[in-house]
């Protein structure tokens, strides 16, 4: 099919679906922000994305902190091993909507609220099962019509908006779905982070409770309308 072609029948698509498609992708990057600034709050380390842990496990192993070491490959690798365990139940990278969906968010609530009653306890486990939360869900749409999708993170989305926009100025037609659907994951990502930040300062870890309830809900959900 020429290219042209198809994204006559991906405009078309995102012009019947575009609030469920827009509504989704923002309500998982809203989780993801949520989680990572409470997990930062906490541990100080990232969970949602990789870049400042493999940051960290370099300059730890310069250092020669093997207890730091330790920690940052434990996120690295439970990071990996959510995405692997996505990859194994969908397997897809294409975003369709389909009951496996539905058991993934049952998982990561069951991770998270896991991740909340270690983190009470004090257990070494916690930030790597929250890592593995935000990998599980970020390989749940690695791309959509075209676009690379990151739920747990923005910096492949402020570039791709960059990337747009340069080739919007230099006269290429680009649909405004695409904008809009990155924009609102960015937008999503920060207010995600913002609440976290201030039911933190309330519920301290039982905050990922509120997360971990969302992610059943949204899983059940899903159970029930998809085939």
């Amino acid at each position: 099919m020429p290219f042209t072609q198809v994204e006559h029948v991906q405009d078309e698509f995102m012009r019947q679906s575009r609030s469920r498609v827009f509504f989704g992708a923002a309500l998982l990057a809203t989780i993801a922000g949520y989680v990572n600034v409470v997990m930062l709050s906490f541990f100080a380390v990232p969970v949602s994305h990789m870049s400042g842990a493999v940051s960290h496990l370099g300059i730890n192993l310069a250092a020669v902190e093997l207890a730091d070491v330790m920690l940052a490959a434990a996120i690295v690798a439970g990071f990996f091993l959510g995405a692997l365990l996505s990859g194994l139940v969908l397997r897809d990278t294409q975003f369709k909507m389909k009951r496996r969906y539905g058991f993934l968010l049952i998982l990561e609530s069951g991770l998270l609220t896991l991740t909340m009653f270690l983190a009470l306890r004090g257990a070494n486990a916690t930030v790597p099962l929250a890592a593995m939360a935000c990998g599980l869900q970020n390989a749940m749409a690695s791309s959509y019509r075209g676009l690379t999708l990151r739920t747990t993170h923005v910096t492949g989305i402020v570039t791709d908006l960059g990337a747009l926009l340069g080739n919007r100025i230099r006269g290429r037609q680009i649909s405004s779905w695409k904008f809009g659907l990155l924009f609102s994951v960015l937008v999503a990502f920060f207010l995600g982070g913002l609440a976290g930040a201030m039911v933190l300062v309330f519920l301290q870890m039982w905050a990922l409770s509120l997360v971990a309830l969302l992610c059943l809900i949204l899983g059940l959900l899903v159970l029930m309308v998809s085939s």
